[in-house]
């Protein structure tokens, strides 16, 4: 049985099961590039209905000005390998424009999504002229203007995020024209058409755009079958409703929180050439031409991932003081050791390391890539860590980079400043680690600590970071509430609401943003919709810090009573008992209350809150 059919025949048995597919089978689905293997398993998922299961819901509306073809099997199935469990609704055929300006998806509910599907057919004149370049260039204009006041006219209606892609210039249309100036003069048109497209996503929150072109032109699959274009109205192959499909993915993947924040790194045959306890610093090939330029470029890549947020971690079975020598001396090296923020250097299990560095971190394995060219040990780590997305770095050290970037393992919708502090602030912990043995007691260690709590009223600037901690925080998440952003920015523009942002800073450095509380201000009675709080920051009281602060905003503003609530997740044990922990009544069914009388709940000692701008509601 080959390794398709047997994962083909797992899925059949979880959904016959009426269970989610294990993470080993999710993490091989996530992998397939074979549309046609992602069509059968689509096909099967279809069915997939379980009783209990741990993806993250996502309801996505299929819009397109053509027939869509395969794309929802093949995209069912990529959501599914990324830890979504979708509900795919196709919008009807040639209903395109009018589904989207009256949002007749929304009958049962907005959408997260919105994935539209366009061909050329939207762009283009009925008839053309192939001498009147000009008019053939004014009609995409137009048609371009069109769209974008369809997509901003629906994004200001609804909180649905729409995702559009370039489009390709057919060869047909490209290879009528036979003058080579008013060719390209064609090509200029089809180039501001894409450029206009791409444009939108800087235009609102809501629009997120693919850039198809570049990638089916780095891609092996044909665009477009001329037969089944003509035969079905289906313009593109199912090779390339697989690439639209995998980039929709790794929108999803960014917008859900399931994006992976580590990269774990290999060091002989993987960040240069050759083992380094056989030939030395000097001997390892690095730099230089190839194979030495290819593995710098691997380096290159990394620091630019590193430059983005992306936690380094070194995992090399090697001897500590040799790879440090040579980190720190070779000349070529991009990487050295204050690079990467936990570093696991010696005989070890790989994988037993991996663990080791997640625990340091504060973070767990499912939020690792790990990158090694021996398959071994890459069999060994799937074996035991089956959520570590594995790739492989033998074979021609070229495709390494490829390998890494193609499956869009660490996007996120923004970047903000605190995904590129990330790297800092992750190995300044072990530096609080060293620094808490020389106290006696843990209170005396946090008052030496200097914590400082800021709160400010989120805004349209922070709107992003606290939007991705709702989509990326599991563990400190009490309700599992997960505001987007333009659920967010709603919440942000009600003065019935107050959404807060809290970063926390100590003498080893600022941790930046690493909390947020969405809260309904009723006249008597404040609910926390829900409060997230980055795990890096527990165990200094921040917790209860936050909760003070609530109870204190909620009785100035005249309230009598702060609720709150804890949803169980299989993730988020560690807040069970947070609420009760700060003082709030447990009132049955996971509310919890607070009468707001004197200080109700105390501010730890060892904190001192400051407050950014005008907070309370």
């Amino acid at each position: 049985m080959t390794d398709t059919q047997a994962l083909l025949d797992s899925l059949r048995g979880a959904v016959a099961d009426r269970r989610v597919p294990g993470i080993a089978e999710r993490t091989t689905l996530a992998r397939i590039e074979d549309p046609a293997v992602l069509r059968k398993a689509g096909k099967l998922l279809a069915r997939l209905d379980p009783e209990d299961h741990d993806l993250r819901p996502l309801r996505v509306a299929v819009l397109a000005t053509c027939t869509i073809g395969s794309f929802e099997q093949i995209l069912r199935a990529s959501l599914v390998g990324a830890g979504v469990l979708p509900t795919i609704e196709p919008g009807p055929y040639g209903m395109f424009e009018l589904t989207l300006a009256t949002g007749g998806f929304a009958d049962s509910g907005e959408p997260d999504l919105v994935a539209c599907l366009l061909d050329e057919s939207y762009f283009l004149p009925p008839e053309w002229d192939a001498v009147d370049v000009d008019g053939f260039a004014e009609h995409v204009r137009k048609r371009l203007a069109d769209l974008r006041d369809l997509v901003l006219s629906a994004v200001d209606r609804f909180t649905s995020t729409v995702v559009l892609h370039t489009v390709p210039l057919p060869a047909q249309v490209r290879d009528s024209v036979i003058g080579w100036r008013s060719r390209a003069a064609v090509a200029r048109a089809w180039a501001g058409l894409n450029e206009g497209i791409l444009a939108l996503a800087e235009e609102s929150r809501q629009v997120a755009v693919a850039d198809l072109v570049s990638v089916l032109a780095d891609a092996p699959f044909a665009a477009r079958d001329d037969r089944l274009h003509r035969y079905g109205d289906l313009p593109y192959t199912d090779g390339a409703l697989f690439l639209l499909a995998r980039e929709v993915r790794r929108f999803a993947q960014a917008k859900t929180g399931l994006s992976r924040k580590v990269l774990a790194l290999d060091l002989d045959n993987t960040l240069w050439g050759g083992v380094l306890g056989e030939v030395g610093a000097q001997g390892v090939q690095l730099g230089g031409l190839y194979p030495g330029n290819a593995y710098s470029e691997v380096q290159r890549t990394a620091r630019r991932l590193r430059d983005q947020g992306v936690i380094l971690v070194l995992a090399s079975k090697n001897d500590a003081a040799i790879v440090d020598d040579a980190l720190t001396s070779h000349p070529d090296v991009l990487l050295r050791p204050e690079a990467f923020s936990a570093t696991a250097v010696n005989w070890g299990p790989k994988a037993e390391n991996l663990r080791g560095a997640a625990e340091t971190l504060g973070l767990g394995t499912q939020s690792f890539v790990f990158l090694d060219d021996s398959p071994f040990e890459r069999g060994h780590v799937s074996a035991e860590l089956p959520e570590v997305a594995v790739l492989a770095a033998d074979g021609d050290p070229a495709h390494i980079v490829r390998t890494l970037l193609s499956h869009g393992w660490f996007d996120v919708p923004d970047l903000t400043d605190t995904d590129r502090q990330r790297p800092g602030l992750y190995r300044t912990r072990a530096l609080r680690s060293d620094f808490a043995g020389g106290f006696g007691s843990s209170e005396d260690y946090l008052h030496a600590l200097g914590v400082e709590l800021t709160v400010e009223r989120a805004s349209e600037f922070s709107v992003a970071r606290v939007a991705q901690l709702a989509a990326r925080t599991n563990q400190f998440n009490l309700t599992g509430l997960r505001f987007d952003e333009a659920a967010t920015a709603e919440r942000i523009a009600d003065p019935g609401r107050l959404v807060a942002t809290f970063a926390v800073a100590d003498r080893f450095g600022d941790e930046g943003v690493i909390g947020a509380a969405w809260v309904e201000c009723g006249d008597d009675v404040w609910r926390v919709e829900n409060l997230v709080l980055s795990c890096r920051v527990l165990g200094r009281g921040v917790e209860l810090a936050i909760a003070a602060w609530l109870a204190r905003q909620a009785r100035e503003a005249g309230a009598t009573t702060l609720e709150g609530r804890f949803v169980p997740s299989k993730k988020n044990g560690v807040a069970s008992g947070f609420w009760s922990k700060a003082g709030f009544t447990d009132a049955g069914d996971g509310a919890f209350t607070l009468a707001l009388t004197g200080d109700a709940v105390s501010t730890p000692a060892w904190i001192k809150v400051l407050e950014g701008n005008e907070v309370p509601g």
